[in-house]
């Protein structure tokens, strides 16, 4: 298996397009960080425009390497599902175009040992995808705009988290966010697995996002009923580490204000992606591989 393992690695990163994603997410976070780093007194202006007038903190103190991390992860955890839908939803339905799908299942191992390594290999490229979002959002944040206080908006109030309490939630957050690309990976794999054309699973991913995301974000006379069964709201789950118990700024050393809420959504998102992978096992097992 692990041989398999190393093929389908092999696969995944030596054809170019598997790089776009990183160039596209290298792009955008530097784009963010010289914008910020040039006019981000502005930005920050407005973020804080809804608090209380009686809050002052100096905008390069607000403006710290934390904060422009948090903000490029708001604009971009949206974004890059997508850029996970473009291998996963070609894992088995590009086998089936090139018509090395047949003989793929021809060999010693197992159709589901096949789709098991396929699974986990697009697994590892998801999280090296988030490894590298990590390391140019935190990382080099940090080192463009130092650490300080992470002061995080919330409507008409603000938390204030101190220096030494911001890394751990940053690990727990990416680590919630990886839960949470993995369930899009699993998606976008089921339905490589029903057809033989890879634009039809990642075009299928990207519509159903969307679709969900629409739904959050906007109040239909339905939606109480619909949002507890939308993975996409479940997958701003990352942001909880970042809201902490506390009264008028002062904030409570390692504390999430509602810990079973996270907890809850991350099972919920490991349910749909074993879920999903459940029913690409059930279909490959019984599909007529013709090409």
């Amino acid at each position: 298996m692990l041989q398999l393992l190393r093929i389908e690695l092999y696969k995944i990163f030596k054809r170019p397009r598997t790089y776009i994603a990183f160039i596209v997410i290298t792009a955008i976070i530097l784009l963010l960080q010289i914008a910020l780093k040039a006019d981000g007194k502005e930005y920050v202006g407005m973020m804080m425009s809804g608090m209380d007038d009686s809050f002052f903190a100096p905008p390069t103190e607000v403006l710290n390497g934390y904060t422009v991390c948090f903000i490029i992860l708001n604009l971009l955890l949206i974004h890059v599902p997508i850029l996970v839908a473009l291998i996963a939803g070609d894992m088995i339905s590009g086998e089936a175009n090139m018509g090395t799908l047949r003989l793929l299942a021809s060999r010693p191992a197992s159709r589901i040992e096949l789709l098991l390594v396929k699974f986990l290999a697009a697994t590892i490229y998801t999280l090296a995808l988030l490894v590298w979002v990590a390391l140019l959002a935190l990382g080099v944040s940090i080192l463009l705009f130092g650490t300080n206080q992470m002061v995080i908006p919330r409507e008409f109030e603000f938390n204030i988290i101190d220096t030494g309490d911001v890394f751990w939630r940053y690990m727990a957050a990416f680590a919630f966010a990886s839960v949470g690309l993995i369930t899009v990976a699993s998606l976008a794999f089921m339905l490589s697995t029903f057809v033989d054309n890879s634009i039809v699973p990642v075009v299928g991913t990207v519509c159903v996002i969307i679709i969900f995301t629409i739904l959050t974000q906007i109040q239909i006379p339905f939606y109480d009923s619909v949002e507890p069964y939308l993975f996409t709201t479940h997958m701003l789950g990352w942001k909880g580490f970042f809201y902490v118990k506390g009264e008028e700024g002062i904030t409570i050393d390692g504390s999430v204000e509602n810990l079973p809420a996270v907890l809850k959504s991350g099972a919920v998102l490991l349910g749909y992606s074993l879920l999903f992978l459940g029913i690409a096992i059930w279909h490959f097992r019984r599909k007529n591989i013709l090409s």
